[in-house]
C-alpha cells in the first residue's frame, strides 16, 4: 500500500474544459437524426427543456460536493448521506456509465473509420483507441485535462463552421430561406407535447456535468470551484446545443428525409459544406471521442479509487496511487481491458447501460440533498425548505419520469447489473447484517 495522494492541480478552467470534453459536444450530432425525429422537428425546444430537467439535478450536485469535496461523486453522497448500503449500489449503478461510456467512444470510432476506410478492420480502430486512452491517463490527470482542452476547442471551432455554413446556406435560399424563425421552436402543424418523448435521449447529452465532482480531491478549492464549474459546463453545453439544433433546423427543416438517421448529420455537413468538410467534420467526431473516452476513464478510476480506499473493493489494487504517476494505475488498466468487449458488443447495448445508470445517480443525487440538509441537519427554516427540500424533490421527480421513459432494453439490463450489485453487496456485509465499509472523511486537505 502506497502513502501516494491525488494532486491538487485543476484549476475551474481546468474542471469545466474536462466535462465538456466528457460530454463531448460533438456527440450532438451522432444522435442527431434520431432526436430531431422524436421532437419532430422542434429539436430546440426539446434541448430548452433537458436544460431545465439538468438544472434541478446539477444544483443538487453543488450542494452536496460543498458538504463532501471528495472523489466518489455520487456514491460518496449518497453513502454519507442517505446510508452506506443505498451508497453501494448507486456507485455500482454509475459505474456502469464509466464502463460503457469509454467503450461506446471506441465502438463509435470503430465504426466509422472503418466506414470511412474499409480497408482498416474496425479491431484494430478499437484497440489502438483503447490504448492510447489508457496511456494518457496513466500519464497523469493534468495531461488528461490539457489533452481535453485541445480537444474541446477544436470541438467548439467545427461547430463553429458547421453553424457558419448553415447560415450561408440559408441566406443562399436554402431551407427555410430566412434566419429568425419561430418553426424549429414551435410548429403550429404539431403538437408540441410531442416534443417531450426525446427529453430523456437529450439528457444523456449531459452526462458530463457531474463527472467533474469525481475529481474532488483533484481540484483547487473544490467547494468554490466545483459548484460554479457544474453549472458553468451545463449551460455553455445546453447554449450550444440550442443554437446549434436552430440553425441546422433552418437550413434543413424537413426532417422526414434522411433514409438513415444514424448518418443523418453527415448527410447534412456533407450539403452545407461538401465532401471536404464532411472529412474534416467526420475527423473532428473521432478526436471527440477520444477526449469523451479519456475523460469517461478518469472519472470511473476515481469511483473505483474512492471504493477501494473504503475498502469495499480491495484496497491493495482499488485504492492504490502510482507513486510516480499520482494516478490510480491499476483502475484505468482495468478499465482499458474491460472496454476490449466493445470487439463483441453492439452500441445499442452498450447506449442501453449508460442511460439506466445515470438516471439513479441523478435520482439519488437530489434525494441526497434532502437527507443531508433538511432531514440531518435540520435546516427547516423557510429558506431550508426551498433550497434543501422543495427544489431536490423537484429533480428528483423530474429524473424519476425520465426513468420511466426509458424502453424495456434499458430497463432489463440495467436491472440485471444492478442485481448482480446486490448479491456482491450480500457478500460483503454478510447477508445485510453489518454495513459496507465507509469513507473516511477527512477535510483537513480539502482547501
Amino acid at each position: 500500500m502506497t502513502n501516494a495522494k491525488l494532486e491538487r492541480t485543476l484549476s475551474l478552467r481546468h474542471l469545466v474544459f474536462f466535462g465538456l470534453a466528457f460530454m463531448a459536444p460533438m456527440v450532438f450530432f451522432l444522435t442527431y437524426g434520431i432526436v430531431v425525429q422524436l421532437t419532430h422537428g422542434m429539436l430546440p425546444t426539446g434541448y430548452i427543456l433537458a436544460v431545465i430537467v439538468m438544472l434541478f439535478t446539477a444544483y443538487s450536485y453543488g450542494q452536496m460536493v460543498k458538504a463532501y469535496p471528495v472523489s466518489g461523486s455520487s456514491y460518496t453522497f449518497v453513502q454519507k448521506s442517505i446510508n452506506p448500503h443505498s451508497g453501494f449500489l448507486v456507485g455500482w449503478a454509475i459505474y456502469m456509465d464509466y464502463l460503457f461510456s469509454p467503450m461506446i467512444a471506441a465502438l463509435t470510432n470503430g465504426i466509422f473509420v472503418s466506414a470511412f476506410m474499409p480497408f482498416i478492420p474496425a479491431w484494430t480502430v478499437i484497440i489502438f483507441f483503447l490504448l492510447i486512452i489508457t496511456t494518457i491517463n496513466i500519464l497523469g490527470i493534468k495531461i488528461t485535462v490539457n489533452f481535453n482542452i485541445f480537444s474541446v476547442a477544436l470541438q467548439i471551432l467545427t461547430i463553429a463552421i458547421f453553424i457558419a455554413l448553415s447560415i450561408r446556406g440559408v441566406l443562399n435560399g436554402a431551407g427555410t430561406g430566412t434566419l429568425i424563425s419561430s418553426l424549429p421552436f414551435i410548429n403550429p402543424e404539431v403538437n408540441t407535447m410531442l416534443v417531450f418523448a426525446g427529453v430523456p435521449l437529450l439528457i444523456f447529452s449531459f452526462l458530463g456535468f457531474d463527472a467533474v465532482t469525481t475529481l474532488s480531491e483533484e481540484a483547487i478549492e473544490p467547494r468554490k470551484n466545483l459548484p460554479k464549474a457544474i453549472f458553468l459546463i451545463l449551460l455553455v453545453a445546453g447554449g450550444t446545443f440550442i443554437i446549434l439544433s436552430y440553425f441546422i433546423q433552418l437550413v434543413h427543416p424537413d426532417y422526414t428525409s434522411f433514409t438513415d438517421p444514424d448518418s443523418a448529420a453527415i448527410d447534412i455537413a456533407t450539403f452545407i459544406g461538401g465532401n471536404l468538410f464532411t472529412s474534416f467534420f467526420l475527423a473532428m467526431i473521432i478526436l471527440a471521442n477520444f477526449s469523451a473516452a479519456a475523460a469517461h476513464t478518469a472519472s470511473g478510476s476515481r469511483v473505483l479509487y474512492a471504493m477501494g480506499r473504503d475498502n469495499v473493493l480491495p484496497r491493495k489494487i482499488f485504492g492504490y496511487i502510482s507513486p510516480r504517476f499520482k494516478t490510480p494505475v491499476f483502475n484505468i488498466l482495468l478499465i482499458g481491458l474491460f472496454c476490449l468487449i466493445a470487439l463483441f458488443i453492439d452500441l445499442e447495448t452498450a447506449t442501453s447501460f449508460v442511460s439506466f445508470g445515470a438516471l439513479i445517480a441523478f435520482t439519488f443525487v437530489n434525494l441526497s440533498v434532502i437527507f443531508h440538509y433538511f432531514i440531518k441537519h435540520k435546516k427547516r427554516h423557510a429558506k431550508g425548505f426551498f433550497l434543501y427540500l422543495f427544489l431536490p424533490i423537484i429533480g428528483a421527480t423530474l429524473t424519476i419520469t425520465m426513468w420511466f421513459q426509458l424502453d424495456i432494453r434499458s430497463l432489463l439490463l440495467g436491472s440485471s447489473w444492478l442485481v448482480l450489485g446486490i448479491l456482491y453487496l450480500a457478500y460483503i456485509t454478510k447477508g445485510f447484517r453489518q454495513p459496507p465499509p465507509e469513507l473516511e472523511f477527512n477535510l483537513k486537505d480539502d482547501e
